[in-house]
């Protein structure tokens, strides 16, 4: 199955649920925040909502900036 991810096309192999692709991936999941169709879910809704075909899945993550002290 394949979905777009971050505008790359990625091959995924089951349907798999948010929470555990973000899993899989290693991603820290306190530092991103999920879009998929152009709808930003909540982390709630992470377990719940299952990646389909075709799916535009886009993930961005927090940086920390500042000086060392």
């Amino acid at each position: 199955m394949e979905i777009l991810l971050n505008g790359k096309k990625e091959n995924i192999l089951k349907p798999i649920t948010i929470k555990d692709f973000i899993q899989a991936k290693g991603w820290e999941p306190d530092r991103i925040v999920v879009e998929i169709n152009l709808e930003i879910l909540s982390k709630n809704a992470w377990a719940e909502v299952v990646l389909k075909e075709n799916d535009h899945v886009e993930i961005l993550g927090f940086v920390g900036g500042g000086t060392n002290i």
